[in-house]
């Protein structure tokens, strides 16, 4: 992955956008890998429908990728003589073929690396000032010592020569780069992260596991920075119920897992709901069941985050739909479970999290997270007691005559355990009231466009909705897309109002079953006709798969 975020950097330097995605195999121990990059002078959220050039280093393993590599005629494919005979995939596929000894190129030149002639090859081909790629080598390897960086950039000029002898059909050049302003290279892990910072964390438990382990790698050291603390759980269930614990303390909490954690954490989840603790669990969802597939993307944690505790038990669900998105959906999360003080599930996955994307500097959001509480003594205190928005202050230990149970039993609204009808019925309404009453505002969902065919569609599976829509409209067909955020509590009015008109109504998720389609019909009335396209991971959707469904609706 060095090689393409050395390049996501140069692009930046050239005042470009960009965006990087990742597969690697299901053996989480690194080997063979591939990156994906496009690049534009407007912002890239989204993978195109076939690549223009594939740079192969080797062909070892590559049918364990080919399907995620889609190639046509216009496609060319540098590759290495040395690396053996070219896959029969490969060439059915109509792609153009040119040879480059990358690797003898790269011993030619003391210290080279065949990764940098590559780099170098494909930047002449993309029309990459080489001062955007020198800038990039020497901001990265200048303290690594002369020897070093003189290598890394002779092995890209190296490269970049020899590109200039390549037959193509066409150059590809991207027109009117934007202007060089502040621009980050940052993943959806990292963002997620970082607003979750802004929003006030100051506590992490987790457990490593793929693929939210790098969110974990950020917080640490940035943490520290801050006074805050991130402690490496032995399991899941300690991760949660750690949080937990921060959090009735008075600090805002938070743990970063996938789907086999999300499952393990389901119980002390509830134990939140139950004694109103605010935490926050960020699920990088990855395909499934079981192991599944730790390094491949799917929206398959749909039904566990949101029907997967026992009993009656709201909490708040929420999905950042892009890699940008993921800061402020951490941010917003952090704020409303500190606020309505219960736990807050973000799911991402790992076509957010794990892809890197240059972006402008994201604007500062004013939601923090900040609690009810009592600092001083009270009389007569009850933790729970039946407020008219349902949320009631919370004792901070060591408050004098303040002291209360918080545990999983039903209670009275002192905290004693109670296990009457009346006093079940009190809570659960409390419990409930939070989040009915609260008033989400317009970041329920992110709405475009207008015409009588609605797209709705929710977290990754947006941004190639988002470039079908505009490819639509510029054939002429009009339509709205509803991107939902917030999946719990579910927003019927809001919902059915952003639907007003609607003749047909497109719905997007990357699931085998249809879980977001079932989750709509649970929770919404769908008008008109309605469609579903639903396909499971590993395969991204793309954005011509969706145009041609819009355009062919008849």
């Amino acid at each position: 992955m060095t090689a393409g975020n050395i390049f996501l950097d140069a692009a930046a330097h050239a005042g470009w956008y960009g965006l990087m995605m990742r597969s690697a195999g299901p053996q989480i121990r690194g080997g063979e890998s591939v990156a994906f990059i496009r690049l534009g002078s407007r912002p890239v959220g989204s993978l195109d429908d076939a690549f223009d050039i594939m740079v192969a280093y080797d062909w070892v393993n590559f049918e364990r990728f080919a399907a995620e590599v889609p190639l046509n005629g216009d496609s060319l494919v540098i590759c290495d003589p040395a690396a053996g005979d070219i896959p029969e995939i490969v060439i059915a596929a109509g792609a153009r073929i040119a040879e480059l000894p990358l690797k003898d190129t790269a011993k030619g030149i003391a210290g080279g690396r065949s990764s940098m002639v590559g780099l170098g090859a494909l930047s002449a081909l993309i029309s990459l000032p080489e001062t955007a790629l020198t800038e990039t080598l020497d901001h990265l390897f200048k303290g690594k010592g002369e020897e070093i960086l003189k290598a890394n950039r002779l092995s890209a000029k190296a490269g970049r020569d020899a590109a200039q002898g390549l037959d193509m059909k066409r150059r590809l050049k991207i027109a009117e780069p934007a202007p060089k302003v502040e621009r980050w290279n940052i993943s959806g892990n990292e963002a997620a992260g970082l607003g979750a910072v802004r929003a006030g964390l100051r506590f992490v438990a987790a457990y490593p596991i793929t693929p939210s382990t790098d969110m974990l790698e950020w917080l640490a050291p940035n943490l520290e920075k801050l006074g805050g603390v991130l402690v490496q759980a032995e399991d899941e269930l300690a991760s949660i119920n750690m949080i937990i614990g921060g959090s009735f303390g008075g600090v805002p909490a938070l743990t970063a897992t996938s789907g086999p954690g999300l499952a393990l954490m389901m119980e002390s989840i509830g134990l939140a709901v139950a004694s109103e603790v605010p935490v926050v669990i960020v699920n990088v969802m990855r395909g499934g069941p079981s192991t599944g597939i730790p390094t491949k993307s799917e929206q398959s944690d749909l039904n566990i985050a949101v029907y997967g505790l026992h009993g009656d038990a709201p909490h708040i669900v929420t999905a950042p739909n892009s890699v940008d998105d993921c800061l402020f959906a951490t941010q917003w999360s952090m704020h409303l479970a500190e606020a309505l003080q219960c736990p807050a599930i973000v799911l991402s996955d790992q076509a957010l999290g794990q892809a890197r994307m240059l972006i402008d500097r994201p604007a500062d959001a004013a939601f923090v997270a900040r609690r009810e509480t009592i600092t001083a003594e009270v009389k007569n205190y009850r933790r729970y007691a039946l407020t008219a928005s349902g949320v009631s202050p919370m004792a901070i230990p060591g408050v004098p005559n303040a002291e209360y149970v918080a545990d999983g039993l039903e209670h009275t609204e002192d905290g004693k355990p109670s296990a009457q009808a009346e006093h079940h019925r009190q809570q659960l309404d409390k419990r409930q009231r939070k989040l009915t009453d609260h008033d989400f505002g317009r970041h329920w969902a992110d709405i475009v466009g207008e015409g009588d065919t609605a797209i709705v569609t929710w977290g990754s599976s947006t941004d190639p909705v988002r470039e079908a829509q505009a490819r639509a409209a510029a054939e002429g067909v009009n339509t709205r897309l509803i991107s939902i955020r917030l999946l719990l509590p579910a927003q019927t009015e809001k919902f059915h109002q952003a639907i007003k008109g609607v003749k047909r109504l497109l719905v997007v998720e990357q699931t085998h079953s249809g879980q977001f389609h079932r989750y709509l019909r649970a929770h919404y009335d769908l008008q008109g006709e309605v469609k579903v396209f639903k396909q499971p991971g590993p395969l991204p959707i793309r954005p011509g798969q969706i145009h041609d469904l819009l355009v062919n609706w008849k």
